[in-house]
């Protein structure tokens, strides 16, 4: 299984990225799909995850800027994020959970002026 992670980059604080997830290798079992990251010297933290039937979680600090979408058919994983603030900088990672745990290999955000 191999999680490929494409859309990061560098913003302005209240500008907007879209990170988009696609994973291959896998064709069923699939439970949910979603993003956490990281700081240097911190621990990962959950972002934002959905399930095959469409629940959504997300961390406190993005609910209400961030949207995760799905589509299961292509085995994709999307994060919208508008109102973007210097604190989102981090390395965001794609998540995928099965029968196992998966990651993707990183994809660096950089909220700066």
């Amino acid at each position: 299984v191999q999680l490929q992670a494409s859309g990061g980059g560098l913003v302005q604080p209240g500008g907007s990225l879209r990170l988009s997830c696609a994973a291959s290798g896998i064709f069923f079992g699939i439970n949910a799909m979603g993003w956490y990251r990281q700081d240097p010297g911190k621990e990962r933290e959950l972002v934002a995850i959905i399930t095959s039937a469409g629940r959504t979680n997300y961390a406190d600090s993005v609910k209400g800027r961030f949207t995760i979408s799905r589509d299961n058919i292509k085995n994709t994983v999307s994060l919208q994020m508008n109102s973007l603030k210097p604190e989102d900088t981090a390395v965001y990672y794609c998540y995928l959970r099965g029968y196992s745990e998966y990651w993707g290999q990183g994809t660096e955000v950089t909220v700066s002026s």
